[in-house]
């Protein structure tokens, strides 16, 4: 089946988790410069989000670009995947609003945890589906990025009980290892057209 259809739901999808976190956003009753700074916590945790989903999203489209067409098993772990990011603004909130203490923190780490293991499982269905030599097994390889990444994310949440601030460096370590661009895919793609 063809992945056009997969792709466009998940934009979609992407598009409006993002639209939920900025509409989380509340605007303050002061219109003072001060009356922003209770909502310091809240904007970064949105920053933060805002960079994974975008982060999600550049990777989804690029890991799509490298498939042909899709199956049933494929699609389930799509929405999969789309579910545990859909719960990314209520734990953004929950954890702007609560100025990162140590449980909405924690569960914060629990769903980025659940979304990678997650973009793992497509990852590993669309390579099951086109086959060991196809284009998308030859980028990925032994994605050494997503293996370390959930490390951190796992050594993150334990950390989250023990000093907040260090789960929240490796939240953003981890989106800024993400955020450099990953050739792997275009790579590959350009390799096998050549």
């Amino acid at each position: 089946m063809n992945k056009n259809r997969m792709e466009a739901f998940s934009d979609g999808v992407i598009a409006i988790i993002i639209t939920i976190m900025v509409l989380e956003m509340k605007v303050p009753h002061s219109e003072q410069w001060p009356g922003l700074q209770p909502l310091i916590p809240v904007f970064l945790s949105y920053v933060l989000s805002f960079i994974y989903i975008g982060i999600y999203w550049n990777n989804h489209h690029h890991m799509l670009h490298a498939v042909k067409t899709v199956n049933g098993g494929i699609l389930w772990a799509n929405l999969h995947l789309l579910f545990w990011l859909s719960l990314v603004p209520f734990v953004t909130g929950w954890m702007g609003e609560n100025h990162f203490a140590a449980a909405p923190t924690a569960l914060y780490g629990a769903v980025l945890l659940m979304a990678a293991m997650a973009y793992t499982i497509l990852q590993q269905r669309l390579i099951a589906s086109q086959g060991d030599g196809s284009i998308l097994r030859t980028a990925v390889g032994s994605d050494r990025k997503g293996k370390l990444s959930v490390l951190f994310y796992v050594i993150a949440i334990a950390a989250t009980f023990w000093q907040h601030r260090i789960a929240i460096g490796l939240y953003a370590l981890v989106a800024l290892i993400w955020l450099i661009p990953d050739r792997r895919i275009e790579r590959t793609i350009g390799r096998h057209r050549d």
